[in-house]
């Protein structure tokens, strides 16, 4: 692939053009280092997620590795979905480190930076844990909500919160605070979905008292108090009555910030020139409401999730991301959030899934699985052996480094399909040897065989259904993190997985971070002992 030097890479991103920078790493090996706003997308998710994240073809696209040897790797894929302008950072982020350029560590990092903004812009009000706690044990009139995901939320709360995820608070506050005196308290696991998430409560121009709580449940355990385990509390449901105020709350906040509201039949031109304009569409709503029917094409992205996450969803630099929810409130406070952010092109969908229904629009049901281009017609093609049909050789798994230590077939042995030609002819030179390979449920499996047979290994084959078919036949499963052909940097625990040492560097880090998502005096968000430098 044409490369593209570090220079010319700075003078691309600092430009208003189109253009995405994608780094094709594993998540561990970029969480340790890489360049600020290069979206993460690893070489083994590059079919799956790529259509979803680069709509038009012939945006520039620029892969980003340790050394370019990964990028370089991507190419045959990119060809084959049609993508027209691709180049590689030449000599990759050795070369980026050497000529200057500075790197970032962390995840999200944009979106981290724009909480610690909204804290010191807003002067967020914090309440300490020691304090909180307190405050619970004498009974005082408090709401506490928790803004992170349900699942994370029942992994551990504060006790007695309430899981209202970030993008649903703005809709569903109302219901839970009956008394102008009651405090609200907010927490997520560490700052960001904090403050996001007691300003939007602000907006809404309540009487109540409302704060954030000083560093979430890292706080909280750091302070030395237990957090709740398997807690499933929710908001009830809306009522007419607080829907009406969320509307008109919405209402005021497009006003106030300008935020453009799309008819549907303006959103429908849109998504008809999807490949020649990059197209963001999201489905800000809970994951029932998505599944009961949406937009085709939508993205389920939850709003408080696209704040915290927004390189995740957003990859196009000038890309139009448009926001849909069930009427106005949810998609406008997202907006309002990512322009406030910086993105340069957002919208709301004006009325949401009812305008579109209404308007004759067609809408899908469920989660759409994602699959690459032409994924029936290779999947025909791959030679299979069905559960309990192996015969003697190697057994690979690919799939990710946790679900492989979770349940895989016995005997197996573990790579990272993003590396896979890399690593195997040190590990298999015989390409004459027999291979099955295997993954949950046979997707990333079929595609690596697909990529064994390129290579010349004419006994690779698939094992159908994968892992789950595998268990499903009454077949034993092994479990733990043995039989390792790679390096398992596809994972990245949490600071609050890692222990305490782990949490308060991760909170030092972000406290400091700057505009430019450095942190001064070699903070990093892991512990030092971690923080080896790799390609």
């Amino acid at each position: 692939m044409p490369s593209l030097s570090p220079e010319a890479l700075a003078a691309l991103m600092a430009g208003g053009a189109p253009h995405a920078l994608l780094d094709v790493r594993e998540a561990g090996a970029y969480e340790r280092g890489h360049i600020f706003r290069a979206t993460s997308l690893p070489r083994r998710l590059l079919e799956i997620r790529l259509p979803v994240l680069v709509s038009a073809h012939r945006t520039p696209l620029v892969l980003c590795d340790g050394d370019g040897r990964l990028a370089e790797l991507c190419r045959p894929a990119l060809a084959e979905m049609g993508y027209t302008d691709v180049r590689v950072l030449a000599g990759g982020l050795a070369a980026w480190r050497a000529a200057g350029r500075p790197t970032v560590e962390g995840l999200n990092v944009p979106s981290k930076v724009f909480g610690e903004h909204v804290l010191h812009e807003r002067r967020t009000t914090q309440i300490a844990p020691r304090e909180l706690q307190a405050r619970i044990a004498e009974g005082a009139d408090l709401v506490i909500v928790d803004a992170r995901t349900p699942q994370e939320y029942a992994r551990g709360c504060v006790p007695g919160a309430i899981s209202v995820p970030g993008g649903e608070l703005a809709l569903r506050i109302g219901e839970l605070v009956q008394r102008p005196e009651t405090t609200i308290v907010v927490h997520c696991g560490g700052r960001t979905r904090s403050y996001i998430g007691t300003e939007s409560i602000r907006r809404l121009g309540l009487p109540n008292p409302v704060v954030a709580l000083e560093n979430g449940t890292m706080g909280w355990e750091l302070a030395g108090l237990a957090l709740e385990r398997g807690a499933s509390r929710r908001a009830p449901a809306v009522s007419a009555e607080g829907r009406d105020a969320a509307t008109r709350m919405g209402e005021r906040v497009a006003a106030e910030d300008g935020v453009t509201m799309l008819s549907a039949e303006a959103l429908e031109a849109l998504w008809a020139r999807r490949d020649r304009v990059n197209v963001c569409l999201l489905d800000v709503r809970t994951a029932e409401e998505y599944a009961e029917g949406h937009l085709p094409g939508a993205v389920w992205a939850p709003g408080g999730q696209v704040v915290q996450a927004a390189d995740e969803y957003v990859a196009v630099h000038a890309a139009s991301i448009v926001l849909v929810c069930d009427g106005l409130v949810r998609s406008v406070m997202t907006a309002a959030w990512l322009t406030r952010m910086g993105f340069p092109s957002v919208a709301a969908l004006a009325g949401g899934v009812p305008a579109w229904e209404r308007g004759g629009g067609a809408v899908e049901r469920g989660h759409p699985r994602l699959l690459p281009l032409g994924y029936d017609a290779l999947r025909a093609s791959v030679p299979a052996v069905p559960p309990g049909g192996l015969e003697d050789g190697a057994i690979l798994n690919v799939d990710p480094s946790d679900v492989y230590a979770r349940d895989h077939v016995p005997g197996a042995v573990w790579v990272c399909r993003s590396r896979l030609e890399l690593v195997i002819p040190q590990v298999i030179p015989d390409r004459r040897r027999a291979i099955v390979v295997t993954c949950a449920d046979g997707l990333q499996s079929t595609l690596a065989v697909a990529t064994l047979l390129r290579l010349g290994y004419a006994g690779a084959r698939v094992l159908a259904g994968g892992t789950r078919a595998w268990l499903g036949a009454g077949l034993p499963g092994e479990s733990g993190l043995v039989g390792l052909l790679d390096e398992p940097d596809d994972v990245v625990l949490k600071p609050y997985e890692k222990g305490r040492a782990a949490m308060e560097a991760y909170l030092r880090w972000e406290e400091a971070l700057d505009s430019e998502g450095r942190s001064p005096h070699g903070l990093v968000p892991h512990p030092v002992l971690d923080s080896r430098a790799r390609p």
